[in-house]
């Protein structure tokens, strides 16, 4: 994907009207310089949505969702942030030019080549030749109102179909060939990938068609289904099959369920789960957990019953759980397939399976169980079978937890499975961020001095003397806060925007910003009162800093093998130098 140039992004953050955005989804009230509603991402009845114009930022006190107008349009919409900017770019009138990638030209082309292959399949469908690809839906359970639902088409078993029809609607074969649809001759000329296929559409969040996925009609047929190559708009690493459909659904039942064909997708959308997606012809990856993890924390995975099924569940949890994502494992009694569930057991049954689905966990402790406990070493390699996927689990609490079930399970002591799991946690790779999001601390009187602070900094940068950077940095309560303050000072001396400093940040961090930014506070009447509570607030930490330098000094004299001498004369020192300043570290300098 072509790269959009930051001083685009700059005018498109600049001209985007928050609160006229929101405000397409929630009705908002004035509340002093702020607009306030009930939180479009989570049931409540009481209004805790605050939308701020002034920094471009919107925050909810009662989930935590956060952001500014490109998060907003990624959250409510399912975009990715490229498409977040071209979407608020295009309503604002604003050119995207681009920089590195695929020509912006030769991707309209390739939609467009993509385009033309829809139509020409949904036409197919409905030919004397297509009666082939119409039966075998029959079979499957679905009819013609379902084809023009899901974009069901019919690719004949030519060669040169759709070759001709891009031609005679004067799309370049050289642009079908990049779109996936054709492929080249080594004798010269090109023709029609998929022959003789029933065709699905595959759809990107915008609903763009970006490729095709082929079921084989005849019984000798292979591959079984055949997916269209990667190219400039498509990306199977990342795509799911039925997704703009789905995402509406996903954020009212705060959930996704992942299937693996395109079938069980339709099946379970026809049930009534309407969160569902497929992937398209690959596991999941890296990608594909973070798509979902922007849309909800929960996953239900409901792949084949049999031992590749599972086994493909296992692998999923891999990717899945290092994101911070809550996994349900489903099964359909005896290994079948969805569809074929649905039309035997009807809807309701199908969507019991779903709802009551245990956490995947669950489903490797059994397997690693039922492989035997009789014995120390089967004991250990139970432990050892579960333990990694256990320390991918980035919630400590949840990961407890699965720790004393595996403990029960296996028959072994707790200690002795955290003993496994802290090794594997030592031996895993360390993501800060990640295991940040989950850290809830409680707040100390510290933090609210120093979130005071920043506050302050944000919104009086300009009213503030030049404000000393390495006090303010001095007086950090730890080391969390520490990278937040140099962010906010650094922005306090250049646009001073914070909707795009969001941008730059992520997890705990981020939310603590936008948690400081968008509380509601009194406004100060002048200059001279923020400066003096500036003075007030520093005043105060630096005092708390010096009682833990003296008690951190105390400690070392009560410790063994220090120089008690030395120390006294260290902390005496401090004293004097206590003693002799009228003024802590100074917020600003002259």
């Amino acid at each position: 994907m072509a790269r959009i140039p930051e001083d685009t992004i700059q005018t498109v953050r600049d001209q985007a009207d928050i609160v006229d955005l929101v405000g397409r989804h929630v009705s908002l009230k004035k509340a002093g310089r702020t607009h306030k509603g009930l939180c479009p991402f989570h049931e409540e009845k009481t209004p805790s949505f605050i939308v701020s114009p002034d920094r471009g930022t919107y925050h909810c006190f009662g989930c935590g969702e956060h952001g500014n107008a490109f998060g907003f349009l990624m959250r409510q919409e399912g975009l990715t942030f490229p498409e977040a900017v071209r979407s608020l770019a295009a309503e604002h009138g604003i050119d995207v030019p681009e920089s590195g990638g695929a020509d912006r030209s030769e991707i309209e082309q390739v939609v467009r080549a993509n385009d033309v292959a829809q139509d020409y399949y949904r036409r197919c469908l409905n030919t004397e030749e297509g009666s082939v690809a119409r039966n075998y839906m029959v079979g499957r359970g679905l009819h013609k109102d379902d084809a023009d639902k899901y974009g069901i088409g019919f690719a004949p078993d030519r060669w040169d179909g759709l070759t001709g029809r891009l031609r005679h609607e004067k799309v370049a074969p050289e642009m079908g060939e990049k779109a996936g649809v054709l492929r080249s001759r080594d004798s010269g000329g090109h023709y029609d990938l998929l022959r003789g296929r029933l065709v699905f559409p595959i759809q990107d969040a915008r609903g763009r068609t970006v490729a095709f996925g082929g079921r084989a009609l005849g019984a000798d047929q292979e591959p079984k289904y055949l997916n269209s190559p990667e190219s400039p708009i498509f990306r199977k690493r990342e795509a799911f099959y039925g997704f703009p459909q789905a995402l509406e659904a996903i954020r009212k039942a705060d959930r996704a369920v992942v299937v693996e064909g395109y079938f069980d997708r339709i099946a379970l959308d026809r049930a009534g789960i309407g969160e569902a997606v497929a992937t398209c012809g690959t596991s999941l990856t890296e990608e594909h957990a973070k798509n979902l993890k922007r849309r909800s924390r929960n996953v239900v995975l409901l792949f084949d019953g049999d031992e590749a099924g599972q086994k493909a569940i296992l692998r999923s949890l891999d990717v899945l759980l290092p994101q911070g994502l809550r996994v349900r494992a489903a099964t359909i009694p005896g290994g079948g397939d969805p569809d074929d569930y649905l039309n035997a057991e009807g809807p309701e049954a199908l969507r019991e399976i779903i709802d009551t689905a245990p956490p995947a966990i669950d489903l490797a402790i059994r397997r690693a169980v039922a492989a035997g406990i009789s014995t120390p070493w089967e004991r250990s390699d139970a432990v050892g079978a579960v333990a990694p996927l256990l320390a991918r689990i980035v919630d400590p609490v949840e990961r407890g937890e699965f720790a004393r079930q595996l403990a029960m399970a296996v028959g072994t002591e707790p200690r002795d499975v955290e003993a496994a799991l802290r090794k594997e946690l030592r031996g895993g790779p360390a993501d800060d961020d990640v295991a940040s999001e989950v850290i809830h601390r409680r707040e100390t009187p510290a933090d609210r001095h120093y979130a005071t602070v920043l506050r302050l900094v944000i919104d009086h940068a300009t009213e503030l003397t030049s404000i000393d950077h390495e006090a303010i940095l001095g007086l950090a309560p730890d080391d969390d806060w520490r990278p937040l303050a140099d962010a906010v000072l650094r922005a306090s001396t250049g646009s001073g925007r914070i909707d795009a400093l969001l941008d730059e940040l992520e997890g705990a961090r981020k939310a603590r910003l936008s948690a400081i930014a968008n509380e509601p506070r009194p406004e100060l009447d002048d200059a001279e009162q923020a400066n003096q509570i500036l003075a007030d607030e520093l005043r105060w930490l630096s005092r708390q800093r010096d009682k833990r330098e003296a008690a951190a000094l105390t400690a070392q004299i009560r410790g063994d093998g220090a120089d008690p001498l030395a120390l006294l004369r260290e902390k005496q020192r401090q004293l004097d130098e206590r003693r002799l300043a009228n003024e802590p570290p100074h917020p600003t300098r002259s």
